[in-house]
């Protein structure tokens, strides 16, 4: 079948790029939103990394925006092609792109949520 990792790999770091969003950004704001700032001090010294990825939140942003563009025109050029004949193999191909649509869209929700709390977040409350 042709286009098989544009169905599931792509997707897939499209959503592990904007879930490294979520952590650095959303997450930190909503804990302390919420007063769980001791919450906030008990995971980032179990997870040093989230630190790492507050620090270079520019960069993040910039490369996981970009992998879900290339994601996402690749799932645009893939909507239509055909699936195989065999009928397993064409109910995992619809199965592959029902899970691919899921896995684009909560990849551009949390995306979003993370540019707000990152972004422009701080330009409304500071």
């Amino acid at each position: 079948m042709r286009g098989d990792w544009r169905d599931s790999v792509a997707p897939t770091l499209a959503l592990f790029g904007s879930a490294s969003t979520l952590l650095c950004c959303a997450l930190p704001a909503l804990l302390i939103s919420l007063g769980a700032g001791a919450v906030m001090a008990g995971l980032t010294s179990a997870i040093p990394g989230i630190m790492w990825l507050s620090a270079h939140k520019d960069v993040l942003f910039v490369l996981s925006g970009t992998l879900m563009a290339v994601s996402t025109v690749l799932w645009w050029q893939q909507r239509s092609a055909p699936c195989p004949i065999d009928p397993i193999k064409a109910a995992a191909c619809a199965r592959l792109r029902r899970i691919n649509v899921w896995l684009l869209s909560g990849a551009w929700v949390a995306y979003g949520c993370g540019l707000f709390f990152a972004y422009i977040w701080v330009m409304i409350f500071y």
